[in-house]
């Protein structure tokens, strides 16, 4: 062995040379520095170490490297990376008694400020994706077949003797001996086999008169291959076969079967099948690139394509020189499918991530866990090596990092610690880099970027770790770009409640207030492959592919905390623009694909919080320019994100201007949710939107049964077993509607198949659900593609439990273009919500829906005094109907709000389970100038009010007076309120205190307010103590009630605008029908606008096909010289 020691320090730079013991040897390079060289930076102010190629294996075996001031290791560089192979490999145990780095800690590689660190190696193809599907136990190897026939049997071609072999380089030679006829091809037989090559196969067939004159010496020759069947072969044995099969050394490969048959045809031909099955423990993957630089030995991962991580597998490459480009051969079978193609429209190929490089730095680890915290939830050594950096450059590409990594804080396999400004903007050129990176089977995370900016990190995999992967740590980090990076298997960590799992989250108790009991789902569980806690950062071509919590989170930190704390104002990052976000995928993860939501909580645990800090906490986002909710909005433009296999979502996202275009959502539990701010848009005036995406409920990709796989049943167009996101009877949807204002635009539903026992729908609404639901939202141009439910408000049971919370009664949806409903202008309303329903609705009783038009808002009733009470609100034209609601705040809140959506110009009557609160703001939303309704709230006798209204300034906080009302002895006069003076009536019999809401200020689209702020009615009364329960119904009805009035009239349906005629006929043209389709069979087409006839316009229809997608009415008219004569609006459009 030849050991080379180097002593390092900031006076000197020795070296010991030692005799080579063999002479092919490994170099190892033992570092040693000592403990004060280590305070004094050992590569300052003189220290410079490269390290040189060498065709030797080098081996660095180190506690530790320190790079000080003005210190600097290279190893290669951009321009010339670094060839050989070297290992860095850092040893050391957590509990060593030796003094640790007070900034450092132990088994690291350090950069201090102003020093200097450059490692290229060789140029990879980092990660690809498999360009055909991979089943398990298949090798997508080419097996070979060889096809022979001859003629009749009179002719010469009869009573041959054929050989053929097949090379395992894929080379095929044929060869004929007509040993019927002659002994020198008997000869020549014995001569071809005797020169056969190790490593090929011969395969004979036998015509049935070729032992004719077949001497001895060519069945010695086929007897030494081990025929035991050649040297009896006799006249017209046709069917008899040798089959022959040299030892393979070459490429020490197993074959399987060479075997073959004879087919009689018509007139005596005769055909000759040979197939040769190579069975061999290795498989064939197909890329959808060359994966440069990629060579035998070398580790891969081959992503999951199912709901489960685990299916990921490792291969390892081997020799293949007869693989295509795009193609390498590795060792074993997969265990499982691994799909390697479009499916449905949806781009669902497995990542294919390459684990080996020519530079590694390892850590090296114990058998075991050993005596520390993390052994409560591990069984291994956590305790790998880390590379941290304050320094003056640092570019590393080409380098593989393996157990790296600590589950202590501040310790992971590459960390970018309070630099700043990285790029050109902090002065930096070339601009800080880490690509081509091989993070794997890591201890703490992949990539942290703490408080820098403007990191570039790029073709990087991380793959089997714990904790959050691609990491932004405390929310100042601001331009970083993460470029086709690949994250999966991402594990959970103990170091942030975050990080952790169910029981990390229940057993670690640090930072919790005294007998404090962890909610896992609502404080933990959040494991995610990026983390990202600054919107303003690009994720491009990145694959988030199996983590179990989320692919993607953008996650918020109100104020920065720790070594940042100050570094920005409070609430910035929730207004902060967002980066660009293209081109990136999620599958295969537990929770959800991406989620943009929650905040972590940046104090710490008190008597009246008593979560941990760090703890997940809510949070709303509404991104305007320069940070400023005063200036512009500035959408969050998520662009061509694909999300599949993900058991909860494909995508939760909360906030306001969150815009997603072009993406595709396929095989989760639900596709997308846009939520919004709560019970307001936290953003008032913003909206999401999704549009020109594709939504696929159940596809052809079925996963695989496996013994531990629970969730598997029938399901898709083809109920054929597959597997599932959660249990069998759980309803997935497309598009899940929360609250709102949302809008649904050019989408296409593909295969949601509802079955019996399972509500699968393209359109939903979230389960269990207390919140408001906005009737802004709305859908239009929807394409529905092999779908038997297009919507499913819900019914009581498994999943939608009893439908008795706020949300679950008021939901609401308006199809603009009648492309779900088939009735344009129409809402979808829930089919027992009489606030919204009349006479002329149409029930849909597959979707627990009506169909239904008119003018809808929403009115807020926030209480107090008492908060924990129940509300009922009665419309006047169905008091046999009331709705009861609970609030949306729970019972323990010091005030109440519940949400009913209203018909406008209606009156209502409001009634309470206890007696009436002391205080009651009524808050219109999504009013219009000029909108109304008249409102009768119960309260017991003897009871004095003072009423105002007001204007709510819910950015400023600022609220202003606008109004009194008086009261008035006539009811009539209420109608006759305006701005500054309201009236109200107050009829003591039946106990209901009278007024009418109205709206004085414009609204903007999307507001819930007007654009002077949110205007309110609040009524402050004073009830006499010892009241009974407030409800009036009783003595209000039939005293007030009302005919049901339509006061706008329900859109014609859109007609089902098939003709399949071959003649020119007097039957209807049209017919009424799902579908929107006009096939023509006859060559022209007269169009005129009502009775008023237009110019001809003629086209070409025959196989044509019109979509109408404009609501119009159509008259038959008369046929005249095979032509139809169809009337349409000008509106009509044909695409």
């Amino acid at each position: 062995m030849y050991y080379v020691t180097l002593v390092l320090s900031a006076e000197s730079l020795s070296v010991h040379q030692y005799t080579c013991l063999e002479s092919m040897c490994t170099v190892v390079l033992l570092l040693f520095l000592s403990a004060s060289s280590l305070t004094h930076s050992p590569l300052s102010p003189v220290g410079k170490l490269v390290i040189a190629d060498t065709k030797w294996p080098l081996l660095l075996r180190t506690k530790h490297i320190l790079i000080g001031n003005k210190g600097e290791l290279h190893i290669g560089s951009p321009d010339c990376p670094y060839k050989g192979n070297l290992t860095i490999s850092l040893f050391g145990r957590l509990d060593d008694s030796d003094e640790e780095h007070s900034y450092f800690g132990r088994k690291y590689i350090g950069v201090g400020t102003g020093g200097t660190l450059e490692i290229h190696g060789q140029n990879k193809l980092s990660w690809t994706f498999l360009n055909k599907t991979l089943n398990p136990g298949q090798s997508n190897q080419n097996n070979y077949l060889y096809q022979r026939s001859w003629g009749n049997r009179s002719v010469k071609d009869t009573n041959d003797f054929v050989s053929f072999c097949v090379s395992l380089l894929i080379s095929l030679c044929s060869n004929r001996f007509d040993t019927y006829r002659s002994k020198n091809e008997s000869r020549r037989l014995a001569k071809y086999v005797d020169g056969v090559e190790a490593g090929l196969i011969l395969a004979m067939v036998v015509n049935d008169e070729g032992s004719n004159n077949l001497e001895d010496s060519a069945k010695k020759s086929i007897s030494r291959l081990g025929s035991h069947h050649i040297s009896s072969l006799g006249f017209r044995y046709a069917l008899q076969y040798c089959f022959e099969m040299k030892h393979v050394s070459l490429w020490q490969l197993v074959m399987e079967t060479v075997f073959f048959y004879f087919l009689y045809k018509n007139k005596g031909k005769i055909n000759a099948s040979i197939s040769i099955d190579v069975l061999s423990n290795s498989s064939i993957l197909e890329l959808s690139d060359h994966p440069a630089g990629w060579g035998s030995g070398d580790r891969v991962v081959v992503a999951s394509t199912d709901y489960s991580m685990h299916q990921a597998e490792e291969f390892t490459l081997l020799p293949c020189p007869t693989c295509k480009s795009n193609e390498v051969k590795v060792k074993g079978k997969a265990k499982f499918v691994h799909v390697g193609e479009e499916v449905d429209g949806v781009d669902m190929r497995a990542e294919v991530g390459l684990l080996s490089r020519n530079i590694l730095l390892r850590g090296e680890m114990e058998p075991g866990c050993y005596g520390n915290e993390a052994c409560k939830f591990f069984s291994f050594d956590t305790f790998g090596g880390h590379l941290k950096r304050g320094f003056r450059a640092v570019h590393i590409s080409g380098v593989e990092l393996q157990h790296m990594g600590q589950q202590t804080m501040g310790h992971y396999p590459v960390h970018f610690h309070m630099n700043g400004d990285v790029d050109e903007k902090g002065g930096y050129d070339p601009p800080t880099s880490v690509s081509d990176l091989s993070i794997h089977h890591s201890f703490s995370r992949c990539v942290t970027i703490h408080s820098s900016n403007g990191l570039l990190v790029k073709d990087v995999v991380g793959y089997d770790t714990l904790g959050h992967c691609f990491f932004t740590e405390d929310g100042p980090e601001e331009r970083n770009t993460f470029d086709h990076c690949l994250g999966l298997m991402v594990r959970a960590g103990t170091l942030l409640p975050s990080d952790r799992d169910s029981k990390m989250c229940r057993d670690i108790t640090d930072g919790a207030y005294p007998g404090y009991v962890a909610n896992p789902r609502q404080d933990c569980s959040a494991t995610s492959t990026f983390w990202i806690a600054n919107p303003n950062n690009n994720l491009i071509n990145c694959a988030a592919a199996g983590s179990e919590e989320t692919g993607f989170w953008f996650i918020f930190h109100h104020v920065p905390t720790g070594p940042s704390e100050g570094l920005y104002s409070p609430g910035h990052t929730e207004h902060t623009p967002m980066g660009q976000f293209t081109n990136n995928r999620a599958h295969s993860n537990y929770r959800a694909g991406m989620i943009l939501d929650n905040g972590v909580k940046t104090t710490q645990a008190n008597d009246r919080d008593k979560r941990p800090f760090l703890s997940l906490v809510g949070a709303r986002y509404g991104p305007h320019q320069d940070a400023d909710p005063f200036k512009p909005r500035v959408p969050a433009l998520i662009h061509h994100f694909v999300a599949y296999k993900n058991q909860d979502h494909g995508a939760w996202l909360r906030g306001g201007d969150v815009w997603l275009d072009d993406c595709q959502f396929a095989d989760n539990g639900i596709g997308l949710t846009l939520a919004s701010g709560g019970t307001f848009p936290d953003d008032d005036g913003s909206h999401q939107q999704v549009k020109n995406s594709l939504f696929v409920g159940e596809s052809e990709n079925h996963g695989m049964l496996l013994p531990d796989n629970n969730v598997w049943g029938p399901g898709g167009s083809d109920p054929i077993g597959r597997t599932l996101p959660h249990g069998i009877d759980f309803p997935i949807r497309g598009m899940q509607i929360y609250d709102g204002p949302i809008n649904v635009q050019n989408c296409t539903f593909r295969k949601y198949t509802a079955m019996d026992g399972r509500h699968t729908s393209a359109f939903g609404f979230r389960l269990n659900n207390s919140w408001q639901s906005c009737p802004n939202n709305n859908v239009t141009d929807i394409t529905f593609d092999h779908i038997t439910s297009r919507v499913f408000f819900g019914e009581p049971g498994p999943w939608f439990n009893k439908m008795q919370m706020d949300g679950d009664k008021t939901t609401i949806f308006h199809d603009i273009d009648g492309s779900v409903s088939e009735y344009p202008g129409a809402f979808l309303v829930k089919e027992d919500n009489w606030l919204l329903r009349h006479p002329d609705c149409i029930d849909v009783p597959d979707w627990k829906a009506a169909i239904c038009s008119g003018h809808y808002a929403q009115i807020y009733v926030q209480t107090r005094n008492p908060a924990n009470l129940n509300m009922l609100i009665v419309r006047d034209e169905y008091p046999d109907r009331p709705l009861a609601l609970e609030g949306a705040l729970g019972k323990r809140k010091h005030y109440q709000q519940f949400q009913p959506v209203i018909t406008l110009a209606k009156g209502y009557t409001i009634h309470w389970d206890q007696a009436a609160p002391a205080e009651v703001t009524i808050w219109l939303i999504n009013f219009n100038r000029n909108d109304w309704i008249n409102v009768g709230l119960c309260y017991p006798q003897g009871t004095t009010f003072t009423i105002i209204s007001d204007i709510h300034n819910r950015l400023t906080k600022q609220t202003r007076k606008t109004g009194v009302f008086m009261r008035t002895t006539q009811r009539d006069k209420i109608n006759h309120s305006h701005l500054a003076r309201g009236y109200y009536y107050w009829e003591e019999d039946t106990g209901l205190l009278f007024l009418k809401v109205k709206a004085h200020n414009d609204r903007e689209q999307f507001s819930f307010c007007s654009v002077k702020g949110c205007e309110r009615v609040k009524i402050t009364a004073v009830i006499p103590k010892g009241s009974l329960p407030s409800n009036c119904l009783a003595q209000a009805y039939p005293r007030h009630a009302e005919l049901p009035v339509v006061d706008v009239p329900m859109p014609r349906k859109m007609p089902n605008l098939v003709s399949s005629y071959t003649e020119v006929s007097n039957q209807p043209l049209f017919s009424s029908g799902i579908d929107t389709v006009l096939a023509c069979s006859y060559p022209c087409l007269h169009l005129c606008h009502g009775l008023q006839t237009i110019p001809e316009k003629v086209y070409s229809v025959v196989g044509w096909i019109i979509l109408l997608k404009e609501a119009f009415a159509i008259s038959e008219y008369t046929c005249q010289e095979e032509m139809y004569v169809v009337c349409v609006p000008p509106t009509l459009t044909f695409r």
